[in-house]
């Protein structure tokens, strides 16, 4: 699944479809039960912050606990994958929507590889307030 134009067409969704393509079932007080740990990450949309399962870390090669930042992860996705990354993410927020990418990474200390990103918006009064979803390496299926 590389990228491909127009992101919006192929890779975002309604979240009526939220079932169908994160298993995650009905967001309940702004957590997501349904999802496995690993990979998980949420980030509030008011103060772009990143909360994220231990997995993730290792993911990016940060040290487990540390304060996960944008600015410090968002330049190690490949110049592609970032701007389709944000074109992305900017469009679900706007729209309330969930997306789909896959995207490359090369994290410090790490091999390079490629992330499913997979995340939903969770809404409140009609707009967008946080996003919730999965890393998931999926290397193995770029080789």
């Amino acid at each position: 699944m590389l990228p491909t134009e127009p992101l919006q067409l192929y890779h975002s969704w309604p979240l009526f479809e939220r079932g169908v393509r994160l298993p995650q079932g009905v967001l309940r007080n702004g957590y997501t039960p349904d999802l496995p740990d690993d990979g998980q990450f949420s980030c509030d949309l008011r103060s772009n912050t990143l909360t994220w399962h231990d997995s993730t870390f290792a993911l990016f090669g940060l040290p487990i606990g540390s304060t996960p930042r944008r600015d410090v992860t968002l330049p190690m996705y490949a110049p592609e994958s970032r701007s389709a990354l944000q074109r992305l993410r900017a469009h679900a927020i706007r729209h309330c929507r969930g997306f789909t990418i896959d995207t490359e990474i090369d994290a410090p200390g790490q091999p390079k590889r490629w992330l499913r990103v997979t995340a939903m918006a969770e809404v409140q009064d009609g707009r967008s307030v946080r996003l919730h979803g999965l890393h998931q390496d999926v290397t193995h299926e770029y080789r």
